[in-house]
């Protein structure tokens, strides 16, 4: 069968909600991480054959194609497509699953898969919420209301709703939360972030410049005790803001190709992508459907949990990870080594191809061969990849 190999993978480092990259429109974010892939290849912009970039708040700044507009805000030429893509918090995992199928399919040779997610300027649910109050209805259809009678699709309910049939308490889940934290300030202090980062410039308020390229959401002074403080999400539950994932604004990306694009571009390969899966689940508990992807992955790739070196394992919430933790069987030693979305943000869209720029690294740091990423995604949804660095 054909081969999809990784060339380069970068991300912005993450900005808090009204923070460092704020003042950036989505688009020329977004940009700037195409400008980075293309660069440090050396491929000539017109020969990359479609960007395929995820978004889930497609609104506002994010709308008309928010893909095709970062091309455009890009040193790319006119001649590249691009189209954006909706799974959710997978929206990029799953661009980068249709860029491997694209050049494993040989209908294309060089396909960047992306994401983009401005958390400031396109709040999180703005895509349904304006809509409902211009009177255009909601997504909810009647059919699904049959089917799902007086139900409420909420992650922040399924997430309790996990930590629940788990049977995970609020001590884990908040050591699990300050463990993230911890890793992360590791890792930024080690320069583990470094090379997978893109410098962006900005500008505050005082029309002072700098360089962003430290992750803003990292609690470098948190300790577990004001952890443990935090109010919890509801009353009864096991969750808090502290162990749940910030808001983020941030782009990040790779660059997929084919054998004949390898050849073509003259550069040594980081990874090659081994195995894709996904799987849909119940979308009212909606975020453990990363456990049976990951086993179903498993069995397909003709792997066991202890054949991998490192996982990624989106922290949308702590009870997601520690569950996964609880029915696969991993080692947590090789789970989100530098951290996860608790401390380091997670910008929806953007979080596919950032967590895969941030495993690559990792495997290359440790000298390790084999990475598993997967996530969880609103509706019930889960993409899990393997890789093998190269």
């Amino acid at each position: 069968m054909a081969e999809a190999y990784i060339v380069a993978a970068a991300r912005t480092a993450g900005g808090r909600k009204g923070g460092k990259l704020a003042g950036w429109h989505p688009t020329d974010l977004a940009g700037r991480v195409l400008d980075t892939l293309v660069d440090r290849t050396g491929v000539d912009p017109a020969l990359v054959d479609d960007v395929i970039m995820g978004c889930v708040g497609q609104a506002g700044e994010q709308a008309n194609n928010v893909a095709r507009g970062a091309v455009l805000s890009s040193k790319l030429p006119e001649s590249v497509p691009a189209t954006s893509v909706d799974r959710q918090c997978g929206s990029s995992q799953q661009a980068l699953h249709f860029a491997a199928q694209a050049v494993m399919s040989g209908t294309q040779d060089i396909v960047i898969a992306a994401g983009v997610e401005s958390m400031t300027r396109v709040p999180m649910g703005t895509s349904v919420i304006l809509p409902l109050k211009a009177g255009l209805g909601t997504p909810m259809s009647p059919a699904q209301q049959r089917r799902y009678p007086n139900i409420q699709f909420s992650q922040f309910m399924g997430a309790e709703m996990v930590a629940k049939k788990y049977g995970l308490n609020r001590e884990q889940l908040d050591e699990f939360g300050f463990r993230s934290h911890q890793r992360a300030i590791a890792a930024t202090q080690a320069g583990a972030f470094d090379d997978e980062i893109v410098p962006i410039e900005i500008t505050d308020a005082e029309g002072n410049t700098a360089v962003h390229t430290k992750d803003e959401g990292i609690r470098f002074e948190g300790t577990l005790e004001a952890m443990r403080a935090v109010k919890l999400l509801q009353e009864g539950g096991q969750l808090t803001a502290a162990t749940s994932s910030q808001i983020c604004d941030g782009a990040s990306g790779v660059m997929v190709v084919s054998e004949a694009g390898l050849k073509r571009l003259g550069v040594e390969p980081l990874a090659r992508v081994h195995h894709l899966t996904l799987m849909g689940g119940d979308p009212v508990i909606m975020l453990e459907a990363p456990i049976p992807a990951t086993l179903r992955a498993l069995e397909r790739a003709g792997m066991s949990i202890d054949d991998i070196d490192l996982f990624e394992v989106n922290e949308a919430f702590a009870s997601v990870p520690v569950a996964w933790l609880q029915q696969t069987h991993a080692d947590p030693d090789k789970l989100n080594v530098n951290g996860g979305a608790i401390a380091l943000g997670h910008p929806l869209g953007a979080s596919g191809t950032k967590l895969m720029a941030t495993l690559i690294h990792a495997l290359k740091a440790r000298g390790k061969k084999w990475g598993l990423q997967t996530m969880c995604e609103g509706g019930g949804l889960a993409n899990v990849t393997i890789i093998e660095r190269l």
